[in-house]
């Protein structure tokens, strides 16, 4: 198929370039000209693993092409992406001033039917909205359908080519068998398909992220009451996890979500209960524990080192918020790094892909090491605030060398709290029995 994807962020490069490495013929449109420009010269934007090979790959055989001009991008297209981003808006909601624009444009350079399908996170009643919109500016016939995303930043290709699902929310069905036929080389393992509302299917997808922004803060919660009864999360985790209806997923405790999706997308569902006069009691609780789960690491930092932070040097090795991306949107590294500076603590920075990220932000405030050693030369703590897995098996004879002190503020549990202690590290986890403890002490005899 001819397909039109406009918007080139994580949603869009990743739908354009995996449609394209199916064999279809894509052009991806951005109103930013430098963007667009550093793409035609294989300048990938963003960091996900596998994907500068195959943008590489489809824009080199022709298949993948980037364009500032919409009306050009989707004379031929036969089915257009729109994967703008939504913000969340001051009133806390999604800000939907970039769909509604680029519905404007679509709608006014129609020349010949087309079906327009909504890649972004939107509130539910967007599409109609959109189609409403849309029908002022053009006497043309369209269709506009809503397909939501369910990628992983750090595994956004495997998740595209190999998804749990595919949903679309359509109102002919004739719409449907479109988006079927274009997403079958996908679905060949009996993937299901589901065909819905686009209301339903706008639902879906915050349904989908409150659930599992809802098992982190859960998780979050417990291991902060185990710590306080000397209970070790990790046995909690485990002795629950088997259990076929809770499982292991998203139970992994640490210092809070971030990213671009969970914290908007559960603010944005707040914001619509609150418009229609519903109370959205649970994801208000989910919110606010993982806002204050982000000043975890801080408390600790402040509890151990009882005379202060002032002048004291603290390496951080993860800046993103999660591995495999380059992304720091609402990182809880970046809280814990702001409450450092006000502390009037040096920091020594370490992130594989998120470096250049945070000296955008930070400047001359941090310092940037190109290797996570690098970081602990004399610093009197070590936090590891992502779990990158270059982090999970160091060295720990040459962190006890470069460290002043061997601290180690694990954010993300990557380390086995006894093995530590033998090794010489005074050593704070989430939710983990302290060895030496008395609980710990019990657990042995």
């Amino acid at each position: 198929m001819k397909i039109a994807v406009i918007g080139t962020g994580y949603v869009g490069l990743v739908q354009g370039t995996c449609l394209a490495e199916s064999g279809n013929d894509v052009v991806c449109i951005d109103k930013i000209a430098a963007k667009i420009e550093g793409l035609k010269q294989g300048k990938i934007p963003i960091y996900e693993p596998g994907l500068a090979e195959l943008v590489h790959r489809n824009t080199r055989d022709g298949r993948l092409t980037f364009s500032t001009d919409l009306a050009a991008g989707i004379a031929d297209a036969e089915i257009i992406f729109v994967a703008v981003g939504t913000p969340q808006a001051d009133h806390g909601g999604a800000d939907l001033s970039g769909v509604w624009a680029v519905g404007k444009q679509i709608a006014e350079s129609l020349t010949e039917p087309k079906v327009i399908v909504i890649k972004s996170t939107v509130p539910v009643g967007t599409n109609a909205e959109l189609a409403r919109r849309m029908a002022e500016f053009t006497t043309i016939p369209f269709d506009v359908a809503n397909n939501p995303e369910f990628l992983k930043e750090g595994a956004a290709i495997d998740d595209f080519n190999k998804p749990d699902r595919v949903v679309v929310g359509v109102r002919r069905p004739e719409v449907a068998e479109t988006l079927h036929e274009l997403y079958a080389p996908f679905l060949r393992t009996d993937r299901p398909f589901l065909v819905m509302s686009p209301e339903s299917a706008e639902m879906t997808k915050y349904v989908a992220n409150c659930l599992l922004a809802t098992k982190i803060s859960f998780i979050n919660e417990m291991a902060n009451l185990c710590e306080a009864y000397k209970a070790d999360v990790n046995d909690v985790r485990r002795g629950i996890g088997h259990d076929q209806r809770i499982g292991f997923h998203f139970l992994h405790p640490g210092v809070g979500y971030g990213g671009s999706c969970f914290p908007k997308d559960i603010r944005a569902v707040i914001h619509m209960a609150q418009s229609r006069g519903l109370p959205a009691r649970m994801m208000e609780a989910v919110d606010e524990v993982n806002e204050a789960q982000k000043e975890v690491l801080h408390s600790k930092l402040a509890a151990h080192f009882k005379d202060g932070l002032r002048g004291k040097t603290i390496a951080v090795w993860g800046l993103a918020f999660k591995p495999r991306t380059d992304d720091v949107r609402e990182a809880p590294a970046l809280v814990l790094i702001d409450a450092l500076l006000r502390d009037g603590a040096h920091i020594r920075v370490h992130d594989p892909e998120a470096i250049d990220n945070v000296r955008d932000l930070y400047g001359d405030k941090l310092t940037y090491c190109d290797r996570p050693y690098g970081a602990l030369e004399e610093a009197d703590a070590l936090v590891v605030a992502t779990e990158w897995n270059e982090f999970r098996n160091p060295d720990f004879d040459v962190m006890i060398r470069l460290l002043r002190s061997p601290v180690v503020f694990d954010g993300r549990n990557v380390f086995d709290p006894e093995r530590m202690a033998e090794l010489g590290f005074t050593y704070y986890g989430i939710g983990r029995v302290a060895p030496g403890s008395g609980a710990e002490a019990d657990r042995q005899a």
